[in-house]
């Protein structure tokens, strides 16, 4: 087992510390030695000499990584996989590391969505001024004039973003397996128009500015000595904290604050907005969605928000593997019902894809993603969903005419 720098200098001084602690009153005087000695460490610089900087490239190619052509990252030397393990024993900085390649494979995707898929980035709010915080979606050039058909893609939870199922895997297995590409593709090919959703974009991260406390002294008109004992006890509750700093923020990383997009604020407003703004705006007689896990609730909170306009649009649902709950959600009986009609859960499970699994919940029927792995649920049921869209379309082109014939008699016969 490995020792750090840090540890090996400061273990003499624990164990000293430990003795002394044991004697008696005579001892204090070392005790009080011995604290100034610590005090006099610089242990950022000691940190620092344990972990490197927290210095990343900005590219895949400063990475010394690339996509090969079956979509795999490899390294650009070895053609080994990623390592995340790239320094042993320092697993913050290793994560630190694994962040900052995510970072990257996000742009990546991006990129691939406008070149390779032909997608349009569309900023939200769509009314946003200069100054405030944006997000975006992409949308293909037919989305809302498409007649026939529309999918829309939702990813689940994390730090996934548009065009992603799973970050871990585009990076560990390929980009068909962990990106939303072939779903897009095979659309366009079958002829939808696509609408992709960002649900987890729901603020912008900006620098906390430094906050300038004033002093007690200039802003009270208490007794001079009053006023030097709290100066006093605010410089060393200051110098404590600067302390406790130097171990858990050892490279003095920048303090962030968040700043939430209107109306974005979290993955169900993003559903609801985007289905107002977009979808519900759409041409298409037919619309399916494609949600994973955390996105399947999100669709849920969209229908039982906008029930009624959902149900004269929407064709078809896909989940795989949704976390959604329809008791904790307070979804209506009349929202359970249409879902066990037109909605189908691709679930993890060691069964043979599409074999019936056992549901807890009255909503829709679940299915067998054909793998245990929740990740790749969306990935392996790809084939059954598209079989799924195109009978349901089927269906209602079969009972469309019969319908529209009753309801028209209806309005008639209420009219006379």
């Amino acid at each position: 087992m490995s020792i750090s720098l840090s540890s090996l200098i400061l273990l003499p001084i624990w164990i000293s510390m430990a003795q002394i602690q044991q004697g008696g009153p005579d001892e204090s005087e070392k005790t009080t030695a011995l604290k100034d000695l610590l005090s006099r460490i610089d242990l950022d610089e000691l940190m620092k000499k344990d972990e490197p900087p927290l210095d990343f490239p900005d590219t895949l190619e400063g990475f010394e990584y690339a996509f090969n052509e079956k979509g795999q990252l490899r390294h650009i030397k070895t053609g080994e996989p990623f390592v995340f393990n790239y320094r042993e024993d320092l697993h913050r900085w290793n994560q630190k590391r694994y962040e900052a390649l995510g970072e990257i494979i996000t742009k990546y995707v991006y990129e691939l969505l406008e070149k390779d898929c032909n997608l349009k980035k569309i900023s939200i709010p769509v009314d946003a001024t200069e100054s405030e915080p944006k997000s975006f979606i992409f949308m293909s050039d037919d989305a809302l004039t498409n007649p026939q058909k529309l999918m829309v893609l939702i990813h689940g939870s994390g730090v996934v973003r548009a065009g992603q199922w799973a970050r871990r895997l585009i990076i560990n297995e390929d980009l068909d397996s962990g990106t939303q590409i072939p779903f897009i593709k095979r659309a366009v090919d079958e002829g939808y128009g696509v609408i992709v959703l960002n649900p987890n974009e729901n603020y912008i991260e900006v620098e906390k500015p430094k906050m300038h406390v004033q002093s007690s002294s200039d802003s009270s008109d208490e007794p001079a000595e009053k006023r030097e004992r709290k100066d006093k006890v605010s410089k060393e509750t200051k110098k404590r904290r600067d302390f406790y700093e130097k171990y858990r923020n050892p490279q003095r990383e920048k303090e962030m604050m968040q700043l939430y997009i209107r109306e974005n604020g979290s993955p169900e407003e993003h559903a609801v907005y985007v289905w107002d703004h977009f979808i519900a705006q759409s041409a298409a007689e037919n619309v399916f969605f494609v949600a994973h896990s955390y996105g399947g609730l999100a669709f849920v909170e969209l229908m039982i928000q906008r029930e009624a306009d959902v149900k004269s649009k929407v064709t078809a649902v896909a989940l795989t593997d949704s976390v959604h709950n329809v008791w904790h959600q307070e979804a209506g009986k009349t929202i359970r019902e249409w879902m066990r009609e037109n909605c189908c859960n691709w679930v993890s499970s060691s069964e043979p894809l599409d074999t019936s699994v056992e549901s807890m919940l009255p909503d829709c029927p679940r299915v067998s993603a054909g793998t245990d792995r929740h990740e790749l649920t969306s990935w392996k049921s790809f084939p059954s969903i598209f079989k799924f869209f195109t009978e349901a379309s089927e269906a209602k082109t079969s009972s469309l005419k019969p319908t529209l014939t009753r309801r028209s008699h209806r309005i008639k016969h209420e009219e006379l």
